[in-house]
């Protein structure tokens, strides 16, 4: 007999494949709104009734950044800066975290349901949006097993460090163009497409200037470090993709660099820019964060915000998920490049963000770490936080979980089941539960109503008392975000540069101000003199104020009594009392 091989198997057709993966992709994007749902679920049933519980000055200055997107489409401003905070002189909007990407697209929904309803929808679809970005990524380039990378994107988009930044930080939640550009990155060379592949990134990297731009620096230093480790680790290889790689990176860098030259240029030389943060320079990731449960998860503990830290930790592992990452290191590391270059990024980056002095169970040291050598002005660096150099550290986590599940699903046996649940057991306690919120009153009826416009002709600011600021003012700002910027306030909740030129929390306090937050804060009445009352004057005439407002609450009595004393009677709207000042 004559040996016939046998026909080679039929390959599915590219449209067929891409076909099959729709009800996994459906699959996947309902679940990941689900788990977005579930976290501000102490949102959804009173969106505009609402505040976090942990960040609400944060929470009200997204709603604001909101109100400012929607009023520079509604009126066709520069969305770059802002005379609706700190009038008249402005806020630099770049410098603080534009968001623009963001509010711009959503100005529609702001405008037709509020800032309330609009952030609740940004938080949302910003968490579910990072999960099926990065779920993508995975199943399209890494990994075979859709399981895989539905794990792998529900980590990288509802991580615990993610969440807890959801408590009144959305542009840290606002992750879903990052996994395009970390795999743009790294497949920079590999098609040929330089100049198709650098256009593409460059569009991406545009985009994330105006999400935001801090943890874009994070990913760029991430995937620096991860091209650096592959050109050591397969140094043939790097040279053989170097020329189109490095043909791909100088469009990048012409299409970003033209696009984003006068914004860029406007954050860094603009009114209202500073040089530095070096409060915030001095935040380091603590290692015990990374085998600790963050509170906002099925194991966590509400005693850890007060012994680890609040808002700047962004690890939140957990012990089971480290000794399961660690395991996967270990039995992939020999046989997989892209493990080998991955665990050496993230090595380097989880010694970055130890900051400036090393912190251990919440304690500082005097141990000091990497940041201690670069100093608070350097460029671009000194305005980072170096513990959010732990988001990268997160993406590798993520990447570890798809990876190592995808490797299991191919090993034959038991061995294979026992991997698979070792992932999955893991990532249990790390489930999110609903983000603390509590009850936010709406603004008075004078806002509300639009009565409020009687009274503010143009070219003058409305004074809400107290005034908006980094201590007290944030449900005096939540007028303003309410009624969309419509009204400009003085001072507000921003960063602003000081006297030398570094970046501060708000402006130096007026007169007005203190006297005022001296009454609510310390419950200390100022007495009266006729100093007194000019200073008052001489501030109302710099914010342009033609009206004060002071909810009618039984707790401001003895504050309304002074402004009664410091501008003349005033009189009662509603729940609101008024003054004309203008």
């Amino acid at each position: 007999m004559t040996a016939v091989a046998a026909p080679p198997a039929p390959v599915a057709p590219a449209d067929e494949v891409r076909r099959r993966r729709w009800p996994v992709h459906l699959v996947a994007a309902v679940a990941f709104t689900g788990l977005g749902l579930l976290v501000m679920g102490n949102f959804v049933g009173h969106p505009v009734d609402r505040v976090s519980d942990h960040l609400a000055n944060d929470n009200t200055w997204f709603q604001w950044l909101l109100g400012h997107g929607a009023y520079s489409v509604r009126h066709l401003e520069n969305p770059l800066f802002s005379v609706r905070q700190n009038y008249p002189v402005g806020v630099n909007i770049m410098a603080n975290t534009s968001v623009l990407g963001v509010t711009i697209p959503l100005a529609p929904v702001t405008m037709l349901f509020g800032v309330r309803i609009a952030y609740l929808v940004w938080m949302v679809l910003a968490l579910a949006g990072t999960a099926f970005s990065a779920y993508y990524v995975l199943q399209r380039w890494v990994v075979r097993s859709p399981v895989a990378a539905v794990l792998g994107g529900a980590f990288a988009g509802f991580a615990p460090g993610v969440v807890h930044h959801g408590n009144g930080q959305p542009n840290f939640v606002s992750n879903f163009a990052l996994p395009f550009i970390v795999v743009a990155v790294m497949r920079l060379g590999v098609t040929g497409r330089w100049l198709r592949d650098g256009i593409v990134l460059g569009l991406l990297v545009t985009y994330q200037v105006f999400v935001n731009e801090e943890i874009l620096v994070v990913t760029a230093g991430a995937c620096g470090v991860a091209v650096l480790g592959y050109a050591l680790l397969s140094p043939r290889a790097a040279r053989e993709r170097a020329r189109h790689f490095a043909a791909a990176l100088a469009v990048t860098a012409v299409v970003a660099g033209t696009l984003c030259a006068y914004p860029l240029w406007f954050q860094f030389n603009g009114p209202g820019t500073f040089t530095a943060l070096p409060h915030y320079h001095a935040w380091g990731e603590d290692p015990v964060a990374y085998v600790t449960f963050s509170r906002d998860t099925l194991a966590g503990d509400a005693s850890v915000e007060r012994t680890i830290g609040r808002t700047e930790q962004n690890s939140w592992f957990g012990w089971p998920l480290v000794l399961v990452v660690l395991a996967a290191v270990g039995a992939l590391i020999r046989r997989s490049m892209l493990v080998r270059v991955a665990t050496f990024t993230a090595a380097v980056l989880a010694i970055f963000s130890m900051g400036p002095k090393l912190r251990w169970a919440g304690q500082l040291t005097d141990l000091p770490g990497v940041w201690h050598w670069i100093p608070d002005d350097l460029p671009v660096f000194g305005l980072l936080t170096p513990s959010r150099i732990t988001f990268g550290v997160v993406g590798f986590v993520a990447l570890m979980i798809a990876v190592a599940y995808d490797a299991a699903e191919r090993v034959r046996g038991i061995l294979s089941g026992v991997a698979m649940l070792a992932v999955i057991a893991a990532l249990v306690p790390l489930i999110p539960t609903p983000l603390p919120a509590r009850v936010d009153a709406r603004p008075p009826q004078f806002i509300t109503s639009g009565a409020w416009r009687d009274y503010v002709p143009p070219g003058h600011s409305l004074i809400p008392l107290p005034l908006p600021d980094d201590a007290g003012g944030r449900d005096s700002l939540s007028w303003a975000a309410w009624e969309r910027s419509e009204f400009p306030v003085p001072e507000g909740y921003f960063l602003a540069p000081d006297a030398d030129g570094i970046g501060q929390a708000g402006v130096e306090p007026s007169v007005l101000t203190t006297v005022v937050s001296d009454a609510t804060r310390r419950g200390k009445i100022a007495q009266v003199t006729p100093e007194l009352r000019a200073a008052v004057r001489v501030d109302i005439a710099r914010f342009r104020g033609s009206v004060l407002v002071l909810r009618a609450l039984p707790g401001y009595e003895p504050l309304r009594r002074m402004v009664d004393e410091l501008v003349g009677p005033g009189e009662q709207f509603g729940d609101a009392w008024v003054w004309r000042v203008g």
